[in-house]
């Protein structure tokens, strides 16, 4: 009895390109269609500016980031170091929750196999809503009863709820994908 060579098929590329005429596969493909439809994916839309999922429809996240530092920056100061500290730390979270779902968007997570994605962004959203927490009392302790000032502070502690909410969801989302 001969052993023939036999086929083996696999689901891990070899790492050459598709010949002619073969079409890309979902998995490879630059921009992933399916993500923008998923939990994690909803949710950092709702962060961003989109009205209309669940809780978060009236204030999202960055939408009350935002809102805290037009306030905070049009309003007269009583303490530079204070205020300018809320600044720093509502942009930052700003620009990171638009890199995480950039990420996800453009499937980086293939590229970046060394970042353990799911674990970086809860701690962005952990040490982020802390730092957001502590910037709100500074500011709101700072206030003086400076309505732009006291009404930036409030709508930081808003966000820092709000991500708080994302740290929930995201843990569980994290949690429940790496579990199945």
């Amino acid at each position: 009895m001969s052993q023939g060579a036999g086929l083996v098929r696999t689901t891990c590329s070899s790492g050459s390109a598709p010949g002619p005429g073969a079409a890309a596969s979902p998995s490879e493909r630059l921009l992933d269609p399916v993500y923008p439809r998923t939990h994690a994916a909803l949710l950092k839309v709702a962060q961003m500016y989109r009205p209309g999922i669940s809780l978060m429809s009236l204030f999202t996240s960055q939408v009350t980031l935002l809102i805290a530092f037009i306030c905070v920056r049009s309003s007269p100061w009583t303490s530079y170091s204070a205020y300018s500290y809320f600044e720093v730390v509502t942009i930052c979270n700003l620009i990171m929750i638009l890199a995480f779902y950039l990420v996800h968007l453009f499937r980086l997570y293939h590229a970046l196999t060394c970042i353990s994605w799911p674990l970086s962004e809860l701690l962005h959203y952990l040490i982020g809503t802390l730092l957001l927490l502590i910037a709100s009392i500074v500011a709101a302790s700072k206030s003086y009863s400076q309505s732009g000032l006291v009404a930036g502070a409030i709508f930081g502690f808003i966000a820092s709820f709000l991500c708080l909410a994302s740290i929930w969801l995201s843990y569980k989302i994290s949690c429940v994908t790496q579990s199945t």
